[in-house]
């Protein structure tokens, strides 16, 4: 199969895109490979972006009316933080890479793909290590670097040499366990940007994650990681505005 193909046009309206997201998720399916980066895939998911903030507006309404009847809301962890320019671009460039391709890199199913993403993230497990270890191993900067470049090297070489490979018939089989897993994960992680409550309190406060989530996973497996990387990009740069404005507002 030509690696430009793919078994799903992009719609021409965002009733069509929306629409089409809809029977996704009541059922869903991995498509034939996404097409290679062009103006109707860019359009399609600008089209998921608009519902993106659509979603995220009604959310944030629903927490602005659970604050306004007096119930408190745990803090996040930007709660007090200086948005700097490294911060900023810490949450509107670094993290949608780093989030997309090991949420989502692997969702295409491709063994490219998925080993590329494996690789990626043990590499980057054994640097980790070596850093801790760096206080009791001297000398051990060194192969943090190797570790690291490793990592890239091989996320870089191993989807190009089985470029020409396609899923796996078991993970088409199985694809919706894969979508929704991936969709949960990442709403999890977030988790983490809260310093304190209990899991009962939390896990609501991550549905937004878990909405955008789906929305990433299906532009990823239809329009190409490229595209739910900005999507996400887009996404946060969005939020982080938001928060800048109400800072400002406030001071």
């Amino acid at each position: 199969m030509d690696a430009r193909t793919t078994s799903l046009a992009p719609a021409n309206s965002l009733r069509g895109e929306w629409a089409r997201f809809g029977a996704f998720l009541k059922r869903p399916h991995l498509p034939a490979r996404a097409p290679m980066p062009n103006g109707a895939s860019l359009r399609a998911t600008l089209r998921m972006l608009v519902l993106d903030f659509l979603v995220m507006f009604a959310l944030l309404a629903i927490a602005g009316a659970v604050i306004s009847i007096g119930i408190d809301l745990p803090e996040t962890a930007l709660k007090g933080v200086d948005l700097g320019w490294g911060v900023v671009a810490l949450v509107v460039l670094f993290a949608p890479v780093t989030e997309e391709i090991v949420f989502r890199g692997w969702l295409s199913g491709r063994p490219g793909h998925v080993w590329g993403v494996v690789a990626l993230i043990v590499g980057g497990c054994i640097a980790a290590l070596l850093t801790m270890l760096g206080n009791v191993a001297p000398g051990s900067a060194i192969w943090v670097i190797a570790a690291g470049v490793f990592a890239v090297g091989a996320a870089l070489v191993i989807p190009w040499s089985l470029r020409r490979r396609d899923a796996a018939r078991v993970f088409r089989r199985y694809f919706p366990a894969f979508f929704w897993l991936s969709t949960l994960a990442f709403a999890c992680i977030h988790l983490f940007n809260f310093d304190e409550g209990s899991l009962a309190v939390l896990l609501p406060l991550v549905l937004p994650q878990f909405a955008t989530g789906a929305i990433l996973g299906y532009v990823r497996v239809h329009y190409g990681l490229w595209a739910c990387i900005l999507l996400h990009a887009l996404h946060n740069g969005a939020f982080i505005s938001i928060v800048l404005l109400a800072s400002d507002a406030a001071t």
